[in-house]
Formats: C-alpha cells, sequence, structure tokens
C-alpha cells in the first residue's frame, strides 16, 4: 500500500467489523460545488438525512476549485476512494482517500486530459473497482473539437469558442492511484452522451447515462446501455428512462432488496428525482416518496455498515 493510503487506513475503527446492519450514503455537492463534499444517509434508500448539518466534509483545492459530481466507492484495501469534477473547463479531475469519511488525504490533480491540447472538460467522474482485472475504472465525459462529424452539431455551443460540446465518455484504470493507464474511448453511443454511471452485477454491468443531445429536438434524458461486464463493450443505449419532458443528469443507481432505484438531478426543478424497477423496463417515478437535504446535486449512492454512519455522527455532531 502507498504510503498515503497507509496512513488514513490507520485510522479504520475495528469496531466496524462488528455490526450487521447496513445504510446507504449519498455524496453531493451545493450550488457550482464551491464548498466541496456533502453526505448524507438512509436506511431505506428513500429518506435522507444530511450528515455533519450539511456541512462540508471536504474543501476543493485544486483544478478550478470546485468539488462537482462527487464519486466515493469503498476498495478492496478497505480505503474510501473519491472523485470529482475540478472545474467546468478543465483537463483533470480529482482524486482523494479516506479511511473513515471524514479525514481525508491530499487531493491530487489527475490531468487525464492533458494531452489533449484542445479539450473542453473533464466532466462527472465516476469509480468502480473491478475484481477480474484488480484495476479501478475511472470514467468521464469530455468534449474534443472536430470529433465525432456525425453529431458534431447536437451538442451544447461553447459561447468563446463556438463549438459544440460533442461529449463521449473516455476511461483511464490504475492499481495504486499512482500510475494511470492512458486515456481511452470507453463508451460512444452515438449520441452526444455525459454522466455515466455503472452498476455491477454478476453476469453483466448496468451503465446508466445521459443524453446530453440539444439540437435540434433537445434530449436530455437518461438512457440504459448494457455490457457483460463494466470492461465493455456496451450495447445500443435504450429509449429513455427518466420522465418524458424533464430535463435531468447525474444519474445514480442501487438494488435494494432486488429493485433498481436510480436517483437523478432534475436541475431545471431545483431537485432530486428517482425512477424505480424490478427489470430494467418498466419504471414507476418515485419522486414523490423520496426526499434529500435542499439543494443536493447530483453525486453517487453507496452502501455501506450502519456503524460506518453512526462514528460520522459522533464524530461530527457539535
Amino acid at each position: 500500500m502507498k504510503p498515503v493510503l497507509a496512513s488514513f487506513a490507520a485510522m479504520l475503527c475495528l469496531g466496524a467489523c462488528a455490526s450487521t446492519e447496513e445504510a446507504y450514503l449519498f455524496s453531493s455537492f451545493r450550488g457550482d460545488g464551491e464548498d466541496g463534499l456533502h453526505l448524507a444517509w438512509s436506511e431505506d434508500g428513500y429518506v435522507w438525512t444530511a450528515l455533519k448539518g450539511d456541512r462540508s466534509f471536504m474543501l476543493p483545492e485544486i483544478g478550478g476549485k470546485l468539488m462537482r459530481d462527487p464519486c466515493i466507492i469503498k476498495g478492496p484495501d478497505g480505503m474510501y476512494h473519491m472523485v470529482w469534477t475540478t472545474g467546468w473547463w478543465e483537463n483533470n479531475l480529482g482524486v482523494a482517500h479516506s479511511a473513515d469519511l471524514i479525514h481525508w488525504s491530499r487531493q491530487q490533480d489527475v490531468p487525464v486530459m492533458g494531452h489533449v491540447p484542445d479539450v473542453m472538460n473533464t466532466w462527472a467522474p465516476e469509480i468502480i473497482y473491478m475484481k477480474d482485472t484488480e484495476e479501478y475504472l475511472i470514467f468521464w465525459s469530455s468534449a474534443i473539437p472536430d470529433t465525432f462529424p456525425d453529431t458534431a452539431d447536437r451538442g451544447d455551443i461553447r459561447s468563446t469558442i463556438g463549438k459544440s460540446l460533442n461529449h463521449r465518455i473516455y476511461a483511464v484504470t490504475t492499481r495504486d492511484f499512482e500510475t494511470y493507464s492512458d486515456t481511452f474511448l470507453f463508451y460512444d453511443g452515438g449520441f452526444v452522451s455525459i454522466d455515466a454511471s455503472i452498476l455491477q452485477e454478476p453476469d453483466r454491468a448496468i451503465m446508466f447515462i445521459k443524453d446530453e443531445t440539444k439540437r435540434p429536438v433537445p434530449e436530455k434524458n437518461v438512457r440504459i446501455a448494457i455490457a457483460e461486464t463494466a470492461h465493455g463493450p456496451f450495447g445500443e443505449a435504450s429509449a429513455p428512462v427518466s420522465p418524458e419532458g424533464v430535463w435531468v443528469e447525474g444519474p445514480t443507481v442501487m438494488k435494494v432488496d432486488g429493485t433498481y432505484l436510480v436517483y437523478f438531478d432534475a436541475y431545471m426543478e431545483h431537485r432530486m428525482r428517482a425512477m424505480r424497477s424490478d427489470d430494467l423496463e418498466t419504471w414507476d417515478d418515485i419522486t414523490g416518496e423520496i426526499s434529500f437535504p435542499a439543494g443536493t446535486r447530483h453525486g453517487s449512492v453507496l452502501k455501506v455498515d450502519k456503524a460506518v454512519i453512526d462514528r460520522i455522527i459522533d464524530a461530527t455532531q457539535e
């Protein structure tokens, strides 16, 4: 284990292994991400309560000094690993690690698109661990001018250069957060796409992804693509599963008692919404059944031991 990780691993509470209760943790941001990481928790995936009085757990220090789209997983090393968007027009993403979700390591600026001089952005990174290769996969969306000519005129226009934000999903892999693979194109479904999120199951990987097409007709919805494993290739994207006519982004998914719950940021409505399905085909809008802390913006959801939540509450209560 690298020193930066080992020092934080020492903070792990031995009592965590004793609990059998489970809970859910939701990472998110407020506003544009200026004040960093916010966490909330839930017993059932429906009612979410802010932790630390909805104050920030970590302030942004790198890139454009924002902390948007935080995604947290727990690795096989027992550490929590987080990636995030560091700014609107950066070529990098942020990486940090924690043993307890309270104390965080030095923030790492990883220039995953630094080799592309005219890249416009690096948005909404997510991270998963792939057991078969013992690697972390980090994936995000970027727009590169004059790429994907078949859809070159379908994204939002970046007014400063008059170019379309014609996004696709790119990725890197790493084993130790010290060295990273070369960046590669991860998903091109033939449409402008951002905010990919992957749920791994024993026999498949399910990717929820935003169709970011704006012209000639706005899409702004969530679709599904499936592969045999998270390595891909992912198949053709489904029809939209998010509510018709609602502009959404930042989907994140979990399974509760065999049922899929998908949360997304209905950013034009300034609220979180959610859908529920047993089969990934028939979806029910359950927005009226969920509640999030005011101002919650999209992030990620993670199943944790209830003892983890209890320690956070004990350590951060005033």
